[in-house]
């Protein structure tokens, strides 16, 4: 079983505190780059610059802005490594799924789904509403971004899977043995920790029923099928191909994108319907294609400790 892979005597929750600590210092150690880019554009070269986040974002070409942002997440992704190998005397597969080996076929099917889904939604709602968009292409700029994003959103997206679907949802197991509260609770710090993006202040905090719902929808994935396989291919998807497609002034990642979007968000159907219709046909399709079965025991049984200090 998945959550109970990290369940066991020796792996008290005190070491999730030191291992989350270990995890955000390995973090702000990745954003180093990108502050040393701006302190070098403003002592040598002159440059004016305000401490805003706004002004953060702007400060360099997007591409070059993206590339710092995800940066910091492979030195992140270096901080779990080093906790779980370490700090918990586990292997990565261990926090990535029960299964013998990581099943990328699973990943792959997800990312397809939804990369497909994001695709088709995308263009009905340019065709449909064409005076909020306007064509954003730039040839260069947008390979430079295939690039950057190819290499690194996976790892981003990955990161976060890892953090959230990975080492809290069994660190939070070794606190309470009951399967509910992991999820839960990862559910919870998932929306939390999106407080900061500028999508927030623009939508305000209903936005937060989208980064919580979508945070519950990942952690199902992983309790229902075992592991976070079908989690990180959606995820992967959902960051990729929407930096690819589009971009707006007040998203969380500037890009050269295909399009822009010009309109005056509004939250609406558009944070409410993934989380209340699209999610649950996900889960129905993926719960047919994966025969799951014994909902009540994975989403919400007792979490049985292991025996082994290894895994």
């Amino acid at each position: 079983m998945f959550i109970e892979q990290g369940v066991h005597s020796q792996n008290k929750f005190w070491k999730y505190l030191i291992g989350s600590a270990v995890i955000i210092i390995a973090s702000f150690v990745g954003q180093l780059p990108w502050l040393l880019g701006i302190t070098y554009a403003t002592t040598v070269k002159g440059v004016h610059y305000s401490s805003s986040s706004n002004d953060m974002m702007h400060f360099f070409d997007p591409n070059l802005t993206l590339f710092f942002i995800l940066i910091s997440f492979v030195f992140t992704l270096g901080g779990i490594y080093f906790v779980v190998r370490y700090l918990h005397n586990q292997t990565m597969r261990s926090v990535t799924t029960a299964r013998s080996k990581i099943d990328w076929n699973r990943v792959f099917f997800s990312f397809s789904l939804w990369a497909l889904f994001t695709i088709v939604s995308t263009l009905f709602f340019y065709y449909t509403n064409p005076d909020g968009f306007v064509l954003n292409f730039k040839p260069v700029s947008f390979a430079i971004l295939v690039i950057i994003g190819t290499l690194l959103i996976p790892i981003q997206t990955s990161t976060e899977e890892y953090i959230f679907r990975g080492y809290l949802m069994q660190g939070f197991g070794n606190l309470v043995k009951h399967k509910w509260f992991p999820l839960l609770m990862t559910s919870i710090i998932f929306g939390a920790v999106h407080f900061g993006n500028p999508e927030v202040s623009k939508l305000g905090n209903i936005i937060f029923v989208y980064y919580i719902g979508t945070g519950l929808f990942l952690g199902l994935l992983t309790l229902m099928d075992e592991g976070m396989e079908l989690a990180l291919g959606f995820h992967a998807a959902n960051n990729l191909i929407g930096s690819l497609l589009v971009t707006s002034d007040w998203s969380a990642f500037q890009t050269h994108s295909i399009f822009k979007n010009i309109s005056e968000p509004e939250a609406g159907l558009d944070v409410i319907l993934p989380v209340v219709v699209i999610y649950p046909i996900l889960l129905f399709i993926f719960s047919k294609k994966y025969q799951w079965t014994n909902w009540k025991e994975k989403l919400t049984g007792k979490i049985k400790a292991q025996d082994s200090n290894t895994i």
